[in-house]
């Protein structure tokens, strides 16, 4: 596996951009300079997150997502890459 995390990821996993590998190993999430830790899902190159809206649930029980515009930098917790 690379020392780059995936350009787009998403925890869930009906998504088309889940990859338990790179959530197993740990992806850390900057955005706008600090550190989040509640990111559902990212993309680097289009400049966004997704985070939970609170304690909302959508009618399927899913927390409701926003997206916030920025600049996103992705990086993996770990640096051994095992």
């Amino acid at each position: 596996m690379s020392d780059t995390p995936p350009d787009h990821l998403s925890n869930d996993p009906s998504s088309k951009f889940y990859d338990e590998a790179a959530l197993r190993r740990g992806v850390g999430i900057r955005f706008k300079g600090m550190e989040k830790t509640n990111v559902e899902e990212y993309c680097v190159s289009e400049g966004w997150i997704r985070v939970a809206a609170g304690k909302a649930r959508d009618r399927y029980g899913n927390a409701l997502l926003i997206k916030l515009k920025g600049p996103v930098e992705a990086y993996f917790k770990d640096k051994t890459g095992t």
